[in-house]
């Protein structure tokens, strides 16, 4: 005689079959972090996610009507025992691309730059060297559409990267041949923003972190951003580590902005709110680049988000990297997803 299943041995077999789809396809450290039920507040994620080997964790959250907190967990030095500090600098690495965004649409509502200038016509020193200058316009700069080689690719970079200045940087994909047509597809590339930095700068006639701090950082009172390392005390970064790696990484200069993790969410508000910027400019960035940004370089990766549904910012740090597993990042993501929810349930 058949035995009936009951509903509740269904949904069991339903789950199992889920998670067997899951564990197919998924690194089993993912998967423990995806089935761990959801902590009743923002702490006690932090927490939780230090057992799939990160080291240090800062969270900014600033949610609508509620003032803003920095929440910490782990190390800031975990030679010294030193705990994570909300005050603590971080290499943003990417993130400090929507900081150049939003200089150059500042520069083109001045008038002093154009979308429609080529490679060529803003940087000829370099037009010989770079292929299609002549075709590859500003625009297809920001928005990452150049088709130039992504210096960070090359393996010379990896193995001397911290040790080359930004010309060097760009000899590494120098006579390179395109990956596409300019303007035919997207592909990210590290290769652009550090052309519009020198870009930024002849603009300005500054240094473009000098123009950074006029036109953003002063505005908003921000006074924890910082251009390098170099330029302040080593010991208010949070320190750097990659797995594998006993000794801390984060004198190694691959060339990062550093802020805590308030200025950032101050910065990414007033990007997203539209305080930042003009009339002008808001109908210029609206098109030109991105609201929210990701950062990774070795020892430090960062999210920086902006929650339009619950008006809610939330800038997340780690100072741990593993390029050696995928699922060292997708953990870090569902670490931000989880945080999202837990701020929604309260």
């Amino acid at each position: 005689m058949a035995v009936k299943p009951s509903v509740n041995m269904l949904r069991l077999l339903a789950v199992l079959v889920v998670l067997g789809s899951i564990s197919a396809f998924a690194p089993v450290k993912l998967l423990f972090a995806w089935l761990k039920p959801l902590p009743k507040d923002i702490p006690s994620q932090l927490t939780q996610t230090l057992e799939y080997g990160f080291d240090g964790i800062i969270a900014y959250i600033d949610m609508k009507n509620q003032p803003a907190v920095t929440y910490t967990a782990g190390w800031h030095n975990r030679e010294l025992r030193q705990p994570a500090r909300p005050d603590a600098l971080f290499k943003i690495a990417s993130i400090g691309k929507l900081y150049d965004a939003v200089a150059i649409t500042k520069l083109i509502a001045a008038q002093k730059l154009s979308l429609d200038s080529t490679l060529s016509e803003l940087l000829p020193q370099l037009s010989s060297t770079l292929t299609n200058a002549d075709i590859i316009t500003l625009r297809m700069l920001v928005q990452h559409r150049s088709g130039l080689a992504n210096f960070t690719d090359t393996a010379e970079y990896w193995q001397k990267g911290y040790q080359l200045n930004d010309h060097q940087r760009l000899a590494l994909i120098s006579g390179l041949p395109a990956n596409f047509a300019p303007d035919s597809q997207y592909q990210y590339s590290n290769t652009n923003y550090l052309l519009l930095q020198r870009i930024i700068e002849q603009a300005c006639q500054c240094r473009q972190f000098d123009f950074i701090s006029s036109t953003i950082l002063q505005p908003l009172g921000l006074n924890a951003t910082f251009h390098s390392i170099k330029d302040i005390d080593s010991a208010r970064v949070m320190s750097g580590y990659y797995v594998g790696i006993e000794e801390d990484i984060k004198h190694a200069d691959y060339g990062s902005m550093v802020a805590t993790a308030a200025d950032v969410g101050v910065f990414l508000r007033a990007l997203n709110d539209g305080s930042l910027l003009s009339e002008d400019e808001k109908q210029i960035y609206s098109f030109l680049y991105q609201y929210q940004h990701s950062g990774l370089i070795p020892g430090y990766q960062s999210l920086a988000q902006y929650d339009r549904g619950s008006d809610t910012v939330i800038v997340l740090f780690t100072n741990t990297t593993d390029f050696s597993d995928d699922s060292h990042w997708a953990v870090f993501e569902l670490m931000l997803s989880r945080i999202k929810k837990i701020g929604h349930n309260n």
